[in-house]
């Protein structure tokens, strides 16, 4: 049941203006859910866990409430912490992770261990693309386009999902214009956390 709603949650509350689906990793101990644009204007974190909701996707609301995979507006966030606390939630202001622990029978005595080795985890798990990506920026800003150039990708979508959005979420790059995300004039650039991986 908390899994169903996390998932429903991530799709319902995605942030569809930066063209980037929601994300589902699935590692040995954990499931981790990554939906775009962080908590929706107006609402605090206290209302989100009191199961407040301003829903981004109302159409896509209406519809899993017509398949029953949602029973009212609200209700998914207080189903999830009956079986996790509030620590499988982590919150940034362009995204919102939810990581469910592999056993929900452990989920409520596990998850500040589980939250200790995503941390760990994160700092050295860094893929292909994201290493491409920090490899070629220096310490100049730049635009989309100008990195999809130079890592070599023609495809929009995948160059988020698998280069721009990874690195972003890993503290390697930041925005320029951090509080509009999908600003035409926004630039990209290595974080001091990025420059010092580049230089292992």
């Amino acid at each position: 049941m908390a899994l169903r709603e996390a998932v429903v949650n991530a799709f319902v509350n995605n942030d569809y203006t930066k063209e980037l689906a929601p994300k589902f990793e699935l590692f040995d101990n954990r499931l981790e859910i990554t939906s775009n644009g962080g908590l929706p204007d107006g609402l605090s974190k206290d209302e989100f866990f009191e199961g407040f909701s301003i829903p981004r996707n109302k159409e896509l609301m209406r519809i899993f409430k017509d398949l029953d995979l949602v029973e009212q507006l609200g209700s998914g966030i207080p189903r999830i912490l009956q079986v996790y606390n509030k620590d499988v939630f982590q919150f940034s202001d362009n995204f919102l992770r939810i990581v469910l622990p592999a056993s929900e029978s452990s989920a409520s005595h596990g998850t500040e261990q589980v939250t200790e080795q995503v941390t760990e985890q994160g700092a050295e798990q860094v893929t292909e693309q994201v290493l491409t990506l920090i490899r070629v920026m220096d310490n100049e800003k730049y635009s989309r386009l100008e990195l999809m150039q130079l890592v070599g990708i023609k495809h929009r979508p995948t160059f988020l999902y698998n280069y721009l959005q990874p690195s972003i979420e890993a503290g390697f790059v930041a925005l320029s214009i951090p509080d509009k995300p999908t600003s035409g004039n926004q630039k990209y650039y290595l974080t001091e956390k990025g420059k010092a991986y580049n230089r292992l």
